[in-house]
């Protein structure tokens, strides 16, 4: 699925609505330059998933853990030199229990579990975004062919 944002509050919103379609256990890794966005997508899943506070990047302490009705952990792999670094970390632990949400996921893809929503996001000139949703899994598949009907419910879906 293939969506443009024209605002950060945009890129917030449409994240928001897929948190609302997501359970404990899911992961969203994302991908895209510095300054696609990536952040602020992760802020609005935070949002959609009622978590409080503020959201922030985890470049210097690596993961942030969000406490809410569906936790989220939040991952910035971009300092990981690879897969193996996740795992030592002990990063797939931490995730029991939460949504979990990894910026850089190119560089750690072989840590994270086959079943995912991978979310690239790309510049597409001034606040404009382009968001690139796929899933993996059946349940994951449903919750994206579900999101267009939530970002516009006038609009039927075939969910």
């Amino acid at each position: 699925m293939r969506l443009t944002s024209t605002s950060p509050e945009m890129t917030r919103r449409i994240a928001s609505q897929l948190a609302t379609l997501l359970r404990a256990g899911d992961l969203l890794a994302l991908d895209g330059p510095l300054g696609a966005g990536k952040t602020c997508f992760v802020q609005g899943l935070a949002c959609g998933l009622g978590v409080r506070g503020v959201v922030s990047s985890p470049s210097f302490v690596l993961a942030k853990h969000y406490p809410g009705p569906v936790s989220l952990l939040h991952v910035d792999a971009y300092r990981l030199a690879s897969p193996q670094e996740y795992w030592e970390l002990g990063l797939h632990e931490q995730a029991e229990g939460s949504v979990v949400a990894v910026e850089w996921a190119d560089r750690v893809r072989g840590a994270l579990p086959e079943e995912r929503i991978d979310v690239r996001l790309q510049d597409a000139g001034g606040d404009c975004r382009v968001i690139e949703l796929s899933a993996r899994g059946a349940q994951l598949t449903r919750a994206i062919a579900a999101l267009p009907g939530r970002l516009n419910p006038d609009r039927e879906t075939d969910a």
